[in-house]
């Protein structure tokens, strides 16, 4: 075989498909962010708004989290110097994690090296724990959720997206006796709606199923202490596994899971993606923690990121753009066209300085492609100005249908 062949036919189709993604060379500046520069394939230098970020509070320039990393890299070095297991926990890991227990008031909680190997290590590992397990999972669930529920190699089903009597039919058609546990999302982060928690759980308690919740897009946004949504509805109690993102509005690095301590002592125990992998920096689990720490009281961001992102909605639903709307801090542009929806985006790079990244299939159904703008407490009135003119101007310019999506 031709090896060389074959790569080049693969990505050969990306670039006819227009869907060939490729790498944003920026350098965010501390205290300045949204704002950063991008430097172009000719090396010249832009400075450039980011729009597509997941660090949605802006806590990765947060003077608490920033002095917190200083302190422990002083104190400890760069790198953990190992597994979990061998030599790897620290101090600023216990506390990471009793902070994370105590956002979700549980017992336990288990720190990863990102949401996605907490979600793949967890729910591949669960079916070692419970034999026979079956998982229900929603068809919209993040590809790491995905990835754990096929290799687990146990039984699965997949239920309509947020179709809660989908749901029951599914549970009421396996045998009563078997183990189950339902998998799901608070918010999906490609349409930014909700997931029906309330009624998941009730169905779950109905059936004898655990649940698994997916806060990534939700933990230190949502509920009065950044919970997520489980808090936000008084629910977070109810639910078996919490699995969050140290990313996102945490603004560091890593990911983890909140619940029982035997349930957080068996997954320690047996999963391999947790046992067999280097723990985060001691600098990142303090600047986590720090992050945690910070965000139970500042109930002032959040609000400012929801009233941001509600204005950034009512802006561009006023020029008649089909965003989607469900409610929450993700506001995604539907442009339906993986060619125009690349051409929007460099467009709004290269002449209005605005980086939103071009969502296209598999990450969505063919057809949706999108902008998916994130906006933060830190995009002032000015920059959203500027970001709906840009968008004004350049869906006339591409022929685009105006056309408001019911959410």
């Amino acid at each position: 075989m031709n090896y060389d062949t074959a790569l080049d036919a693969a990505i050969n189709r990306l670039h006819e498909e227009g869907r060939y993604r490729t790498f944003i060379d920026i350098e965010r500046r501390k205290g300045q962010f949204p704002h950063a520069v991008w430097t172009r394939p000719d090396g010249s230098q832009k400075d450039i708004t980011v729009w597509c970020g997941n660090d949605y509070l802006g806590m990765g320039q947060h003077p608490v989290v920033l002095a917190a990393m200083h302190e422990a890299l002083d104190a400890t070095g760069a790198g953990s110097g190992g597994t979990r297991n061998i030599s790897g926990t620290t101090v600023y890991h216990k506390r990471l994690e009793a902070e994370l227990a105590d956002l979700h008031g549980k017992e336990a909680a288990l720190v990863f090296t990102s949401a996605y190997i907490a979600n793949d290590a967890t729910l591949s590992t669960l079916p070692k724990l419970f034999p026979g397990l079956i998982i229900y999972s929603d068809a919209l669930n993040h590809a790491s959720m995905i990835e754990g529920v096929r290799r687990n190699g146990g039984a699965k089903r997949i239920f309509r997206h947020n179709d809660v009597a989908h749901l029951r039919e599914l549970l009421a058609a396996d045998d009563p006796a078997a183990p189950k546990l339902i998998a799901f999302e608070s918010v999906y982060s490609m349409d930014g709606d909700f997931g029906p928690i309330a009624e998941i759980v009730a169905l779950a308690e109905e059936f004898g199923a655990l649940t698994y919740l997916d806060e990534v897009h939700a933990v230190g946004m949502y509920g009065p202490r950044g919970g997520g949504v489980a808090e936000k509805l008084g629910l977070a109690h109810r639910i078996d596994i919490i699995n969050g993102t140290l990313g996102k509005a945490f603004g560091v690095m890593g990911g983890y899971i909140a619940a029982s301590a035997k349930m957080c002592d068996a997954v320690r125990s047996y999963a391999p993606g947790f046992i067999f992998t280097t723990s985060i920096p001691p600098a990142v689990a303090a600047g986590a923690a720090a992050s945690v720490r910070h965000l139970k009281t500042d109930q002032a961001l959040r609000d400012l990121h929801q009233e941001r992102a509600a204005v950034l909605k009512l802006r561009l639903k006023g020029l008649g753009l089909p965003i989607i709307d469900h409610g929450s801090h993700i506001v995604p542009v539907i442009v339906g066209d993986p060619v125009h929806t690349k051409k929007i985006s460099d467009m709004l790079l290269s002449e209005f300085g605005i980086y939103v990244q071009p969502i296209n299939f598999p990450t969505v159904p063919r057809g949706t492609e999108r902008l998916r703008f994130t906006p933060s407490p830190v995009h002032d009135p000015k920059a959203i100005d500027a970001l709906v003119r840009a968008m004004d101007a350049l869906w006339s310019h591409c022929a685009l249908n105006r056309a408001e999506m019911s959410a």
